[in-house]
């Protein structure tokens, strides 16, 4: 591309400039592809944080040669279907960003990186409000088959969540659990976590699109005008998501373990944690979600922006660079 040039192409595709015909459905396909690649990872980074200690993974590879040595490679897709209901989620999150960002730009409020942040953290708040109970669930259903004996998983066929009901498939033991979820604590029991998922998500969502679009603005000076800015896009993610990951891993510790294992309150789990970890629940499970984050944070914005691209109006095309 000429340097000329440079200057007329647009930097961000806006809410207003998509047709949402074409946005939402390849969205959604785009989201369904990048979870179930990276699902692996969200349940190394579970079990990693709700373990004590070092009892069953020494570490991320570790947990991936144990689980697919005593589970299988199914192992590693646990609670999958059930998580999958994210995809819902997932759409109204990319509603609220884009609609918190158009609002503040109608309201004269340009700056990129305050959008992202409001945007991110508004729609955390309403992703995070459908898919918690989701999460309950496949998170109980990610620990299951667990066991430590003399340190080495035990993936015997697990108890029935509730007592008299058989396992017959992956659909019924999702009923199971959320029939235990239920009896246990109502439909309170699925809130569980609730407060600490909003504590945790709604700044790390925050934080990641500031960061996206700060790491953008400085990225965009040091890359020549040729450069794809697709892939200045992409770079950008993944500072921004290894940057919000290593601020925010120990709430995520908390969230897991408020909804997973039943505590009362985040500063009853953060004492508990400090009691097991001392300084290393800073770190725990971090390189899983480093890894994660990378890998997420890279494929999300790689889809998002290309799904961004395919979907612009005919108006726009010209003035769209890869």
């Amino acid at each position: 591309m000429d340097p000329t040039e440079d200057v007329s192409y647009i930097r961000t595709i806006e809410w207003e400039m998509l047709d949402k015909k074409k946005f939402f459905p390849l969205s959604i396909a785009s989201s369904m592809t990048v979870r179930t690649t990276l699902y692996p990872f969200t349940l190394v980074k579970t079990r990693l944080q709700i373990q004590k200690g070092t009892e069953v993974y020494q570490g991320t590879w570790d947990a991936f040669k144990k689980i697919v040595k005593y589970e299988g490679f199914k192992g590693l897709y646990k609670g999958f279907w059930v998580n999958m209901f994210s995809v819902v989620s997932g759409a109204f999150y990319v509603m609220t960003y884009e609609n918190v960002r158009h609002i503040m730009q109608v309201n004269n409020i340009n700056d990129s990186r305050v959008r992202a942040l409001v945007g991110g953290g508004c729609a955390s708040l309403v992703g995070q409000t459908i898919i918690v109970p989701v999460d309950v669930v496949s998170q109980r259903l990610m620990m299951m088959g667990q066991k430590v004996t003399d340190g080495v998983p035990n993936t015997s066929k697990p108890k029935n969540p509730t007592p008299g009901l058989s396992i017959r498939s992956r659909a019924q033991l999702a009923i199971e659990v959320t029939k235990g979820v239920y009896h246990k604590d109502g439909l309170r029991g699925f809130y569980r976590g609730y407060a600490a998922s909003l504590f945790t998500y709604v700044p790390s969502s925050a934080l990641w699109w500031s960061f996206y679009h700060f790491y953008q603005d400085h990225l965009h000076d040091y890359f020549p005008t040729w450069f794809p800015h697709l892939g200045i896009q992409c770079a950008s993610a993944v500072l921004g998501g290894l940057t919000t990951t290593t601020l925010i891993n120990p709430l995520d510790i908390v969230r897991a373990r408020l909804q997973v294992q039943g505590l009362d309150s985040i500063r009853q789990t953060f004492r508990i944690l400090w009691q097991e970890e001392r300084f290393y629940m800073f770190a725990k499970g971090l390189t899983a979600r480093l890894i994660m984050s990378t890998f997420y944070s890279f494929s999300i914005i790689l889809g998002y922006e290309s799904v961004k691209r395919w979907s612009v109006k005919e108006e726009y095309r010209e003035q769209i660079r890869w």
